[in-house]
């Protein structure tokens, strides 16, 4: 469940491009009218919004956020203004082309691949044709080193059946084969990532839950004492994506603002894109694993217009 708040009476397309438009004229924008307006529309309701804007003014909604607002209150309101599917396809091109290639960029490709729908995930593949001219493969290709590049280049290839659909005999048969590939530290085995890469995630959660019962720890925890590696990092995420994505997401909030300084890029990314999923399960995991809540964490580290934003997506009233 997310936990965007719709009002009971929503202006009209029309209506709501009109209050952004005057927010944006004159000395100084409006900060408030832009966050009322798309601080409180769906994927649908904001989609009519940039296609009224575009024909009631000849110009881009997001090109105008873009001039008129600034920082990281520009660019949260620039993501949660993009078509969710074109939003996935920037932030993964964002994530292949930084000069690091950390967990915390990479991870970005699996939550595309394996915290979203099937149907999403090819939608993001085409947007990313588009924008870029190149395909996600291609760009997975040329900057990601094996053996990470090769469970990437899996994971979004794969067109997973989206229905629940559980054999217990291949979850038992499928937990001794991540098993043995674990065991043997054979983390890239081509069955191991096929498993991974291809089964529906309801199967994949029975396979997991098989594997804890059969050898006393979770696959996550056995995969971390293979090593602290790259390749390491990546399977746990896809792990977490597949078999509870509100805790992966609770804990990319935990990373963001731990620590001196807050990494911005991290906690918008988690807000924007799950505001409208399942963002109150991942405030109970929040909650669960850090003992405070995810919404006192946002308020400790951001300020100003930024802040406002994402405490709206968060369902606060500001």
């Amino acid at each position: 469940m997310g936990t965007l708040r719709i009002p009971d009476m929503v202006p009209s397309p029309t209506e709501d491009c009109q209050t952004l438009v005057t927010s944006f004229k004159g000395l100084g924008t409006n900060e408030k009218s832009v966050i009322s307006v798309l601080g409180h529309r769906n994927a649908s309701q904001r989609k009519k919004i940039r296609e009224t804007y575009q024909q009631l003014y000849n110009k881009s909604l997001v090109d105008d956020i873009y001039s008129e607002l600034s920082g990281d209150f520009r660019k949260a309101v620039v993501l949660w203004t993009y078509e969710p599917f074109e939003r996935d396809a920037r932030l993964a091109n964002e994530a292949l082309k930084s000069r690091k290639k950390t967990i915390t960029q990479l991870q970005v490709i699996v939550e595309i691949a394996c915290a979203s729908s099937p149907d999403h995930l090819v939608a993001v593949r085409e947007a990313y044709c588009g924008l870029f001219n190149r395909s996600l493969e291609e760009d997975i290709t040329a900057n990601v080193p094996m053996p990470v590049q090769k469970v990437l280049i899996g994971l979004v290839r794969s067109y997973r059946y989206d229905k629940q659909l559980v054999d217990p005999s291949i979850a038992n048969a499928e937990a001794a084969i991540l098993r043995e590939a674990i065991r043997t530290k054979q983390l890239d085995f081509d069955n191991f990532l096929i498993i991974l890469s291809t089964r529906n995630v309801h199967q994949l959660r029975a396979t997991f839950e098989c594997y804890k019962k059969n050898y006393g720890f979770s696959i996550d925890q056995d995969i971390k004492s293979c090593g602290k590696g790259l390749l390491e990092s990546i399977l746990k995420v896809v792990i977490w994506c597949i078999d509870s994505p509100e805790k992966h997401f609770a804990e990319v909030v935990r990373a963001s603002v731990v620590g001196l300084g807050t990494d911005e890029d991290s906690l918008t990314r988690a807000i924007v894109t799950r505001a409208e999923v399942d963002m109150m399960k991942v405030r109970g995991e929040y909650f669960i694993a850090n003992k405070t809540s995810l919404d006192n964490a946002v308020i400790d580290d951001t300020s100003g217009d930024y802040r406002k934003f994402l405490m709206t997506l968060l369902g606060a009233k500001v």
